[in-house]
């Protein structure tokens, strides 16, 4: 897939095509994710929390459109103390392995570097090997768990990638 087939779009965090490409990962992860035995009502909030974002922290929200207005892919940036985490990374069913990923990847990297950022560290878990193959393809190394996933997602696997200045 060339970048001549999609444009990367920003928009607001809450555009309603960016809410449901979120709700389309929300209910992939959930089958991923499932696990056959109850967790405690207050494990499942303390998750619940620890992975909502804060509107006000995002530094920006990225789909990718295709020629006919289509969105395919979501990401967003934002603020984790010091740090700029990638959120919310998802391509839609059906368009994954056309390079979709790593040019939104790519993209982020330029809004980081440009806003100052050092480093993008994110968060990924153990059932989505996909994710963690994109991520070291383009450069992302592992990191130990950060909060404030360390009690609430103990599977998570973290990466980081240092951007140049």
């Amino acid at each position: 897939m060339s970048n001549t087939d999609f444009t990367f779009e920003s928009v607001e965090w809450d555009d309603p095509r960016a809410v449901a490409l979120r709700d389309a990962m929300d209910a992939e992860m959930t089958v991923r994710y499932h696990r056959p035995e109850p967790e405690p009502a207050e494990i499942t909030e303390r998750r619940r929390v620890s992975l909502a974002v804060d509107p006000t922290l995002v530094k920006a929200t990225v789909l990718v459109i295709d020629a006919d207005g289509t969105p395919l892919a979501h990401a967003a940036l934002r603020l984790l103390g010091d740090d700029w985490e990638v959120k919310r990374v998802i391509v839609v069913d059906g368009q994954r392995g056309r390079g979709i990923g790593r040019a939104l990847m790519t993209h982020l990297e330029r809004l980081a570097t440009a806003g100052g950022a050092r480093r993008l560290i994110l968060q990924t878990g153990d059932r989505q090997p996909d994710a963690v193959a994109l991520y070291e393809r383009v450069g992302y190394t592992p990191i130990p768990i950060y909060e404030p996933y360390i009690e609430t997602i103990p599977f998570s696997l973290c990466f980081e990638k240092q951007l140049a200045a």
